[in-house]
């Protein structure tokens, strides 16, 4: 008579024994590092053009704008066409723009001043000086015609990426069996961590060595790699289409759903307000530059410091039984992500940062992982793409809107002040949302859930 499942017989590589699942994440993976270093790059590559806080606070807005706009409509796309149909376009779109920015890299000093550049760039300046009250404004430039092509190149980068992001959200349930799918979404954040490691940390010791345009270039490849990988895969779960018809009520069905359901709602909510308080991403060029004095090599460690965290957690999640209580590990370490961001803020030492931002990633990466089980778990496949583009709101928006915040409150008060104080309102939201959802808090096992009707 076989012997009842213990804790013990919990098999970490359950979905990695599944070649679907597996070839999908490693040319995810792939993708993702290409991606991670791209953005990185183009963050160091703006400063470095520009020496001003808030254009990277600009960074982020072009970021959130078209998530604001296209997020919702991508997540219909998703439940009503084919997703890893949506995801082969859009990579390769991706590929495209990385070897325009690697050509825009290579031939920015031959790009000529043309009136409408120059309309550009004083429109970016217009937008940056009113902030910039921490910095000595003759350091300031806004000269380099390439600037503008730049940040149409990036809205572009980012119009794209959110398009395909509900269909790549949504994929895992159909290429595993549900026994191991909180296996497989573990194993996702976990690759999600090793691409935020390796990408920003190779990009930025790249920036030295070869320059921006190998980079550029190198992601373009890392695309390419991911299309070859994703053509074999074959959904294990026969995906459910959407039949309902294309008005505003079915776009927008994943949002009444996340409203309805108080855990899901709390759930998303912190992780908004955590990040746009408690984000510090947009003004690590800044510290490695004015505070820590590392330079670009340094930026990259910096960069990579919070995504190891999060990978070494992930690895720690994935080799033991699920969370029991997963709503309280949620608040916890949302409140410890807030206090790791405040003692980033105040060190001066590039080892204690580093050890704060480990600290930031892998207390991050215990929220990730309830909230994308919450999602997954609880959503009927015919509405995950779009529940899938309702949270990417609140991830997405939380990141950029994270940036501009962080990036103007640098310009108006300095660096350090921005993070304290940042971490310091993280802490508090987190008191917040356990008092209004207190079912949060008496959440049981996630292996317990199923879709809610």
């Amino acid at each position: 008579m076989p012997a009842p499942a213990t804790e013990a017989q919990h098999d970490p590589y359950a979905a990695l024994r599944i070649a679907n699942f597996r070839d999908y994440l490693i040319g995810s993976t792939l993708a993702l590092v290409g991606r991670q270093a791209v953005v990185a790059v183009a963050i160091w590559q703006v400063y470095a053009w520009t020496h001003s806080s808030a254009m990277l606070g600009l960074v982020g807005i072009i970021n959130v704008l078209p998530l604001l706009a296209l997020i919702l409509p991508a997540g219909a796309l998703a439940d009503r066409y084919d997703r890893k149909r949506l995801i082969a376009w859009g990579t390769a779109c991706l590929c495209g723009l990385n070897i325009a920015l690697a050509v825009l890299a290579i031939a920015h000093e031959a790009v000529p001043a043309l009136a409408p550049l120059r309309w550009g760039n004083a429109l970016l300046q217009h937008l940056a000086m009113p902030f910039e009250r921490h910095a000595d404004p003759a350091t300031l430039r806004f000269d380099q015609p390439a600037l503008s092509l730049l940040f149409l190149l990036l809205i572009a980068h980012a119009c794209v990426r959110v398009l395909i992001w509900p269909a790549r959200g949504s994929i895992t349930p159909l290429l595993v069996p549900a026994e191991a799918l909180g296996n497989a979404i573990t194993w996702n954040t976990s690759a999600f961590e090793l691409a935020t490691i390796t990408g920003p940390a190779v990009g930025g010791m790249l920036i030295d060595r070869v320059g921006f345009p190998i980079v550029y270039a190198g992601g373009a490849v890392l695309e390419i790699g991911f299309l070859v990988l994703l053509r074999p895969v074959r959904y294990f779960v026969a995906p459910v289409r959407s039949a309902a018809r294309r008005t505003w009520g079915e776009v927008l069905a994943g949002a009444e759903f996340i409203w309805k359901r108080k855990v899901m709602l709390g759930a998303s909510t912190l992780d908004l307000f955590a990040v746009v308080l408690g984000g510090t991403t947009a003004l690590l060029p800044v510290f490695a530059d004015q505070v820590l004095h590392v330079g670009p090599t340094g930026f990259g460690w910096l960069r990579a410091a919070p995504s190891l965290g999060a990978f070494s957690m992930a690895m720690w999640l994935a080799h033991r039984p699920p969370l029991l209580r997963p709503g309280l590990a949620l608040l916890w370490s949302v409140a410890g992500f807030g206090a790791a961001t405040v003692v980033f803020g105040w060190s001066h030492w590039f080892w204690l940062s580093l050890v704060a931002l480990f600290l930031t990633g892998a207390l991050d990466n215990i929220s990730v992982v309830v909230r994308q089980s919450l999602l997954q778990f609880m959503t009927p496949d015919e509405l995950r793409g779009r529940v899938t583009a309702v949270n990417q709101i609140f991830v997405g928006s939380s990141n950029e809107i994270g940036a501009l915040r962080a990036g103007l409150s640098a310009a108006l008060v300095g660096p350090v002040a921005a993070v304290v104080w940042g971490g310091l309102g993280t802490i508090a939201v987190t008191a917040g949302i356990a008092r209004a959802v207190p079912a949060l808090r008496s959440l049981r096992s996630l292996k317990d859930l199923r879709p809610a009707p």
